[in-house]
């Protein structure tokens, strides 16, 4: 799949997005990572997805919530592009053009591994709605964290209990699927990882939290210089 690097953008700047499963520490990895390069001298933004804007937050309540609603896949993925609109418009390409490094829990990468890989929806489809909405406009790196679902699911809820962000603890939607949904969800985000070697690092989520960070400090500020 062609996708239109943040790189592209008139000034120096890095677009990074975390992906994984429930319970894989992304927001833990989020935290450190911002505090570090932060520390280093750069202007990071973190944001999350479907979120960051008022219109995105929105749509966030209508589907991750426990009674959000029961939205087809098409359904979700359409609101999750409407969101991801009012994201990339009003927080994500402003910080970039800025020259700033922003952060995201979750983008594109999710709708492909939750509504395609996940729940069945055609892949192609969501790759035409992506050139539509974003003319495929994607981040420079991704990272991909990789964890058994049942040790994600394991660790879930506490993990949503500490959240940093402000997280209500009923976005639990996804999370209360079966576990054979949550092992293709695993599984496409590997596939993913496959598809785009040079954009994916898969990371290891059952390492310290320490050793993750420092793994991917390393490799951030490798593309940064």
């Amino acid at each position: 799949m062609a996708t239109k690097r943040a790189a592209d953008m008139s000034a120096p700047s890095l677009f990074i997005t975390f992906e994984g499963g429930e319970g894989a520490g992304k927001t833990t990895q989020i935290n450190l990572l911002a505090k570090r390069l932060g520390g280093a001298g750069y202007k990071v933004v973190t944001t999350r997805e479907p979120g960051g804007t008022k219109e995105a937050e929105t749509i966030r309540n209508l589907l991750v919530q426990r009674e959000g609603g029961d939205w087809s896949p098409m359904a979700e993925c359409l609101l999750l592009f409407a969101a991801r609109v009012m994201h990339v418009k009003n927080v994500i390409k402003p910080a970039l053009v800025e020259g700033q490094v922003v952060i995201c829990d979750r983008f594109t990468d999710s709708t492909r591994a939750y509504q395609g890989y996940g729940h069945g929806l055609d892949l192609q489809k969501i790759e035409e709605i992506n050139i539509a909405a974003l003319d495929s406009f994607g981040p420079d790196m991704t990272f991909v964290f990789d964890i058994d679902p049942e040790q994600g699911l394991a660790r879930s809820g506490r993990r949503l209990a500490a959240e940093t962000l402000d997280i209500n603890q009923t976005e639990d939607r996804f999370e209360n699927m079966d576990i054979e949904f949550h092992e293709k969800l695993r599984q496409g985000y590997l596939e993913i990882a496959k598809n785009e070697p040079e954009r994916c690092h898969v990371i290891d989520a059952s390492g310290s939290a320490e050793e993750i960070a420092a793994e991917i400090e390393k490799i951030v500020k490798g593309k940064l210089l």
